[in-house]
């Protein structure tokens, strides 16, 4: 069957779904939702005799994390109305009273998608965590069956590899080159560079018994404490990834691609796995694709968690069958990597934004960012925030605009206090950076970095020397040990952290914690180790006053740092419940009951029972 058939046909069933006579409810099960309570709700729904014969459609994840679980209804006549936060008996009381007797619970209304609208409801992408998003990357996510390959087709995908096979390969590099795509998982290199030397190394292969010319691997590792904006993304729209590896495919003359997922993340890799299956179906896989001369496969091998393999020559190494280990560059991946081929490795979202360029053309995909940073960027917005969830936002939005309009601020009216961009090999960044566009060079020249996309609000309550101390014991933990730098100077590194944060650091520790970070960049043989210092790094140059509380004053600002922090009972404060007395773990608190109560200093590990407990505020934190 040609392609156009096959998109006539998913778009026909796309109609239908959307112009049914019948109510449609769409569920979001990505992880996000699952751990919400999701599967529940969709049980409840799912087993209701009045909904149950409805069409039901799991999604993926809509982004607003926060008000998960999350249920759309489709009522023939009327917008599509999102509900959030319904457990699973709120779920089939809100569905039922919307489809028979067109009532909204307005104190579960997100707000309405599409031109109609119901009175008294917002749409749903006026909301503001919404509303200054860009979705292009996530344009599906939460709206398609991610199981339903028509869905995608019939949403114009796989109109970028029509496209690309109708061209030549340098054609497609120079797309890309002229849109300005840089990678999307970390040091922002250039794809169309990656690409064209992919290229040219593969044509000078001398090939013999059909072995494979060039290779490529989709690197959905993802090991960022935070960071969940590439399993989203398979989770919810993988069909969009698959997409750009065959661009990129066809580009380089590759025959084989690899996705290399976690074993952690099994519904993004069951949903890959799904995927794939239909492609085949489709001969959108395998010998001469959509009857072009192109052939090409794609494989799945699943990580064993090892955030080293995040990097290029390390992640090549497991696949091989290896230990995971980086070996010196050059030679490059692209020049000479899986099985010694030439090899494109690149992130979820990389590939992603290829499909969307070739298929709209490179001056859309320019339209946002800054000149050296153009398109979106998917980022996931975690820690200490109101609002927190999966968001896209044009490249060289602020972060204040971020945190503040979208995420809401800080939770519990807290004081903003730093950012945390680029995971554990990024770095923190104090509320003076704000107004900091983010783009890849800006966030390099504030000691930070983009990666693959984490941003990790924390506030006043933190203490940026253990925040420090506990990405670097992250990164150490994952060292491959390879080379001396990274292996040895991390543990030092680490063991002065923990000292200072013990209530044991000396003057000395400072200078020597910042000499040992510069040489541990300059010397490691990797990524992991140039970049493992940053959280370090960065918070000395923001936060240098904490380091010096810690060793000159015994002081722990945010009050973290249990060696350096007394609890008392304010005695004007007490009534004498005993709550905190009945709580506490270690029997550290003594008194009668309707007397006012004491810690004993000797007893008490600062677990924080009795202050999270008391309703009296009269646990004072010192």
């Amino acid at each position: 069957m040609k392609f156009e058939s096959i998109k006539e046909n998913a778009r026909k069933k796309w109609r239908r779904l959307q112009d049914n006579n019948r109510p449609v409810i769409f569920i979001g099960t990505a992880t996000c939702g699952r751990s919400a309570g999701a599967l529940a709700v969709l049980d409840a729904l799912k087993t209701d005799e009045a909904i149950s014969s409805y069409q039901i459609i799991e999604t993926g994840c809509l982004g607003p994390c926060y008000a998960e679980p999350l249920v759309m209804v489709k009522k023939p006549g009327r917008p599509l109305l999102a509900f959030g936060k319904v457990k699973p008996r709120i779920a089939v009381r809100l569905v039922r009273e919307f489809i028979n007797d067109d009532k909204v619970d307005n104190g579960f209304v997100l707000g309405t998608v599409g031109t109609e609208q119901i009175d008294g409801v917002n749409k749903l992408f006026d909301l503001p965590v919404l509303k200054p998003q860009v979705r292009r990357i996530l344009r599906n996510c939460g709206f398609i069956d991610p199981g339903n390959i028509d869905h995608y087709i019939a949403n114009n995908g796989y109109s970028g590899l029509q496209k690309a096979l109708g061209v030549t390969p340098e054609y497609v590099i120079d797309t890309v080159k002229a849109a300005g795509l840089r990678g999307r998982g970390g040091a922002g290199f250039p794809t169309w560079k990656k690409w064209k030397t992919a290229r040219d190394a593969a044509n000078e292969q001398v090939i013999t018994n059909n072995e494979p010319r060039a290779f490529i691997i989709c690197n959905a590792d993802e090991g960022d404490p935070g960071a969940f904006m590439n399993r989203s993304l398979l989770e919810g729209d993988p069909h969009s990834v698959l997409e750009g590896m065959l661009i990129a495919g066809y580009t380089i003359g590759a025959e084989e691609g690899y996705i290399y997922c976690r074993a952690e993340y099994p519904l993004a890799l069951a949903r890959v796995q799904t995927a794939l299956e239909q492609m085949r179906g489709l001969n959108l896989l395998g010998e001469n694709i959509l009857g072009a001369d192109f052939s090409f496969d794609i494989k799945i091998k699943e990580g064993a968690g090892a955030f080293v393999c995040g990097e290029e020559t390390a992640l090549i190494a497991s696949i091989e069958g290896k230990r995971g280990m980086p070996v010196p560059r050059p030679p490059f991946p692209a020049q000479a990597g899986l099985w010694n081929k030439p090899t494109v490795i690149n992130n979820v979202e990389t590939f992603a934004n290829a499909a969307l360029l070739l298929k709209h053309g490179p001056d859309w995909f320019a339209e946002y960012g800054p000149e050296k940073s153009r398109g979106t960027k998917t980022f996931s917005l975690a820690g200490k925030i109101q609002y927190p969830g999966l968001i896209e936002v044009p490249l060289g939005i602020t972060l204040k605009e971020i945190i503040f309009d979208i995420g809401g601020g800080p939770a519990d009216d807290k004081k903003f206090k730093a950012v945390q961009t680029g995971g554990p090999s990024g770095g923190c960044l104090s509320s003076d950076m704000l107004d900091l566009p983010i783009d890849y060079d800006s966030l390099v020249e504030a000691g930070s970095m983009m990666g693959s996309g984490g941003l990790v609000v924390m506030d006043e309550d933190t203490c940026m020397v253990d925040v420090a101390r506990f990405f670097l014991e992250f990164t150490q933990k994952e060292s491959c040990g390879k080379c001396v730098p990274c292996r040895l100077g991390t543990k030092a590194m680490l063991d002065l952290l923990s000292k200072i944060t013990r209530g044991e650091g000396e003057e000395e520790d400072l200078t020597f914690l910042k000499e040992m970070g510069a040489a541990v960049q300059k010397g490691s043989l990797c990524g992991l180790g140039k970049t493992a210092p940053n959280p370090v790094l960065s918070t000395f140059r923001y936060f240098e006053d904490e380091y010096a509380e810690h060793v000159r004053e015994n002081k722990c600002t945010g009050k973290t740092c249990k060696s350096m922090i007394t609890y008392y009972i304010i005695e004007d404060s007490c009534n004498g419940c005993t709550v905190c007395k009945k709580m506490c773990p270690q029997e550290a608190i003594i008194g009668a009951s309707k007397e006012v109560h004491t810690i004993m200093q000797e007893k008490c590990i600062q677990c924080n029972i009795c202050f999270e407990y008391c309703k009296f505020e009269a646990i004072e934190v010192n």
